[in-house]
């Protein structure tokens, strides 16, 4: 039987064979089908054997098959070098690859955002994941910056580190030569006695025996050789001429208490110091500073003998050095200083510093100008000596020639010359000053000398001419002074006295170096300045310049009035705005300004004078028109008052006058005109709250509940942004008993006015007063989260604490509002409950200061007053508070604004709302 070999077998498979594909089989490649990445190491026992003879035509063959094969299999599609090596490259391929180019720049432009934020975020993952070690200490880099000067001191010294990990030698292993008498020791006590000797026996056998009496220690003897110095040393200080002791028994302990006591560190450090400076002097002898710093080192540690021992050397070492000669002076007493001054001299003739102080040793005046006439012979060109020469001379005549004297041989010093001309005469005062602007032409003190002493003489117009002179003068000579500095001396002069050459400085300065847009601004900012240093009377020459250049400017003039109420005369204030209004005539304010201070003064009729002239300026001005009406109302004419207001809504029926004239009907009682005149302004100005207000509040007096209640609810369709229109309906419903609309009244206010701090303060007043607790502090968790800055919200929920924990809700009070007149009134209150009176004092301050228009604190602060204060801190209050005319307050305004306080003062109204406290 045979067998039938088939055909195929022994041939390679057909190109992209698949055995099964017929079937269902799916055909992959694999990484030995197209061969490794790199090529390996070769295989040397098979690359370099001998192929046998049989199998020579099969290698033969596979070899040129693989040639054969190489292009085709192995060829990358996306390199075209092979495809297309042998075709030519033209215009249009360049073109075509540009293309492609930009096509990718354009792709990567798209994806870089993303591709960026990816690294970030997998880079900030990895630092994450393994931080740096500096990273990994930064908390502990943070924490070094609380350790003190001291915990640095006491940190311990490193060791010496060399020899670390050297085997270290066994301390049991030492051995020391031990004395001949421990070990006799040793061998007495280790020993038997069986008999008594003879010392023994002699005393009976009651004393232990002992080795000879040479070498025992008696400690009797040692206590009293020790009296026995003590007593010496006691007797050497004190006096036994008299019989009695110079020693100060109490005096003597209060020694004893002011003796310092060094530690081991510090005598450790001085021992250091000591070695170093050691060092330091003997390797460069001739260093003065050296010799100092170990005189020192000795003076600190208590060895006055040995510091001026070292200083003696030093003076030996260094005597061109005028520091040592200085300090071998100060460490040594008043006649040894003499002479060490005197050796001083011989080696530093020219040293003006040695002189000095050899004049301060001299006791008596004689000897200190003796030695200051010395000292001149050899430093003729000193002008500290020749100031000190001056200042010894009590004669006038004896000082002025020694600055004549003075001035000869120092030409070149400025305060020798205005010292001079200051002792002259007119006349030879501005020959001194003349001669002395020769010598030293770039000087400007010399120059404002000058026009100081033409201001004296009383000649202003020459005093101008001065100072003009000497702008240009020294502009020539190179020696310009910048605007600054001259306002600068201007102040000087004002300081000292010479108010017109201060004028005569700012007049021709204030304009230098100053683009012509940027004047006023300039120029107010400098007048702010000088008035914040205490400079007015510079500030005033200031806004009188600026008048000039601008006298149409309203705010200037603004600016210069308050000026002078506040620092000036009401003359010069009545002055200045007469001049105002008549550059400005529309200026409103400055018409009101005068006419308050002519009412102030007592002078109505000049003040009705001046509003009639504001009339004829401004004819339809409603502000104008209710100060005449408040003028004739504080002085009682309601009847002009009331002609007054009927002419004005006539003529400038705005929705404020209308308002005035609802409110001067209710003043003198006649609400049935006030709410007709109000319903026939509603009709013109319905959106205007305060009428609805004042509406609400005369029915509401009149006991009208329900018409009250209708006049709220049509204001607020008319006026839901006015937070005040939403408490007075709240308050009027829980006047009327029924809380619960109070409350959802209060709602609904919140919901259409998010986030304002009185409606959530009135809110949880509603739940107080009502007597739930809880949900009042509910209430004011959630407006703390709402107005997280709000001082009223703060203050009420402070007092909500339990005393105890009131310290600490202020404390995150002044926090979260730190400049809020309430919070810091209520931090006083609670210094004043607790007793402690100078801090609530000060808060109180603190208070009036941040915000001088709260009236609120101005009540707070005078109810203190009345109870720890005297009767001059109570005047103190009220004068103050008086000036400052606050405005504002929640318990303020309720007082002020009542119908039965009208035309009351300010004074009064503080006196009413501190009772109402």
């Amino acid at each position: 039987m045979f067998t039938v070999t088939k055909d195929f077998m022994n041939k390679e498979a057909p190109p992209n064979y698949v055995a099964g594909l017929g079937r269902g089989a799916t055909g992959f490649t694999t990484r030995s089908d197209i061969g490794p990445a790199r090529e390996g190491p070769a295989d040397f026992s098979t690359a370099y054997q001998k192929p046998s003879i049989t199998n020579c035509d099969v290698l033969q063959k596979k070899a040129q098959q693989d040639e054969d094969d190489d292009d085709e299999r192995f060829q990358d599609p996306d390199n075209e070098t092979g495809l297309f090596a042998s075709a030519p490259y033209e215009e249009d391929d360049e073109e075509a690859d540009k293309i492609y180019e930009a096509i990718d720049q354009k792709m990567d432009e798209r994806r870089k955002a993303r591709r960026e934020a990816r690294e970030k975020e997998e880079l900030e993952k990895y630092r994450a994941e393994r931080p740096k070690i500096q990273q990994q200490f930064a908390d502990l880099k943070r924490g070094l910056a609380i350790v003190t000067d001291s915990e640095w001191a006491n940190l311990p010294e490193v060791g010496d580190l060399v020899g670390k990990n050297r085997k270290k030698t066994n301390l049991r292993e030492r051995y020391y030569a031990v004395p001949d008498s421990l070990l006799e020791k040793a061998r007495e006590e280790n020993q038997y006695v069986t008999s008594l000797d003879a010392q023994q026996q002699k005393y009976g056998g009651f004393q232990t025996p002992a080795p000879d009496s040479g070498m025992m220690t008696n400690f009797i003897e040692i206590g009293q050789a020790r009296d026995k110095v003590l007593s010496l040393k006691l007797d050497q200080i004190s006096d036994s001429v008299s019989g009695q002791t110079t020693v100060d028994p109490k005096g003597y302990l209060t020694d004893l208490n002011s003796v310092v006591i060094k530690s081991d560190a510090e005598i450790g450090d001085i021992k250091k110091a000591r070695l170093l400076l050691k060092s330091v002097i003997s390797t460069n002898p001739k260093h003065a500073p050296g010799w100092i710093a170990a005189a020192r080192l000795e003076e600190v540690a208590g060895k006055m003998a040995q510091a001026r021992s070292i200083i003696a050397k030093g003076c030996e070492e260094c005597p061109k050095s005028e520091d040592v000669w200085l300090e071998a002076a100060r460490l040594n007493n008043a006649d040894t200083a003499r002479t060490i001054l005197a050796n001083a001299v011989r080696h530093l003739p020219q040293s003006v510093k040695i002189w000095l102080q050899a004049v301060k040793l001299e006791t008596d005046t004689k000897g200190q100008k003796r030695v200051l006439r010395r000292a001149l012979e050899f430093v003729p060109n000193s002008v500290k000596l020749w100031k000190a020469a001056v200042n010894m001379e009590e004669n006038p005549a004896d000082a002025r020639i020694l600055l004549t004297r003075a001035t000869q041989l120092v030409p070149l010093s400025v305060e020798l010359w205005l010292a001079l001309a200051r002792l002259e005469s007119y006349e030879n005062a501005k020959k001194v000053l003349n001669k002395a602007r020769s010598e030293i032409p770039t000087s400007h003190e010399i120059w404002i000398a000058a026009a100081r002493l033409e201001e004296q003489e009383g000649n202003e117009r020459m005093t101008d001419k001065i100072i003009v002179r000497a702008v240009s003068v020294l502009s020539e000579k190179g020696s310009v002074l910048g605007r600054d500095q001259w306002l600068q001396e201007a102040e000087k002069c004002e300081s000292e006295g010479s108010i017109g050459t201060c004028q005569a400085i700012v007049r021709n300065t204030i304009g230098m170096n100053i683009e012509d847009q940027d004047r006023k601004a300039t120029w107010m900012e400098d007048a702010e300045s000088c008035v914040s240093h205490g400079s007015i009377e510079t500030a005033r020459a200031i806004y009188a310049h600026a008048l000039k250049v601008f006298p149409g400017k309203k705010s200037i003039w603004r600016r210069a009035a308050f000026l002078e109420k506040s620092y000036g005369t009401r003359e010069s204030l009545e002055e200045l705005l007469q001049r105002a209004v008549r550059f400005c005539p529309q200026a409103e304010v400055l018409w009101l300004m005068g006419a308050k201070e002519k009412w102030l003064a007592g002078d109505v009729d000049g003040a009705r004078a001046i509003l009639m002239e504001a009339f004829r300026a401004n004819p339809n001005s409603e502000q104008i028109w209710l100060a005449a009406v408040k003028l004739e109302a504080e002085n009682g004419e309601y009847e002009r008052a009331r002609m007054l207001l009927q002419r004005a809504r006539e003529q400038a029926g705005t929705e404020k006058v209308w308002m005035k004239s609802a409110v001067l009907e209710r003043q003198l009682h006649k609400t049935t005109e006030a709410l007709a005149m109000i319903e026939e302004a509603l009709i013109e100005y319905p959106t205007f709250d305060k009428l609805w207000m004042i509406k609400g509040q005369i029915e509401e007096d009149k006991g009208d509940i329900p018409a009250a209640r209708l006049t709220y609810s049509n204001a607020l369709k008319n006026c839901p942004k006015s937070i005040t229109l939403w408490i007075l309906a709240s308050r009027l419903e829980e006047k009327a008993g029924l809380i619960i609309k109070a409350r959802s009244t209060l709602e609904n206010a919140r919901k259409i006015n998010p986030k304002i701090p009185e409606l959530w303060c009135e809110a949880v007043r509603v739940e107080l007063r009502g007597n739930n607790t809880n949900m009042a502090k509910n209430l004011l968790a959630k407006a703390l989260q709402q107005c997280p800055h709000s001082g009223l919200l703060w203050s009420e929920a402070i007092f909500m604490e339990p005393r105890p924990q009131r310290k600490s809700k202020s404390v995150d009070a002044l926090k979260q509002c730190d400049n809020d007149p309430i919070v810091i009134a209520t931090v006083a209150r609670l210094f004043w409950f607790e007793g402690k009176v100078e801090k609530a004092r000060t808060w109180f301050e603190k208070a009036i200061k941040v915000n001088p228009d709260w009236g609120d604190s101005w009540a707070w602060f005078y109810k203190f007053e009345l109870q720890h204060g005297t009767e001059q801190h109570q005047q103190d209050v009220i004068s103050r508070c008086v000036a400052a005319e606050p405005h504002h307050g929640e318990k303020w305004q309720v007082v002020a604004k009542d119908i039965n306080n009208v035309r009351k003062n300010t004074e009064e109204i503080l006196k009413i709302v501190t009772n109402t406290l």
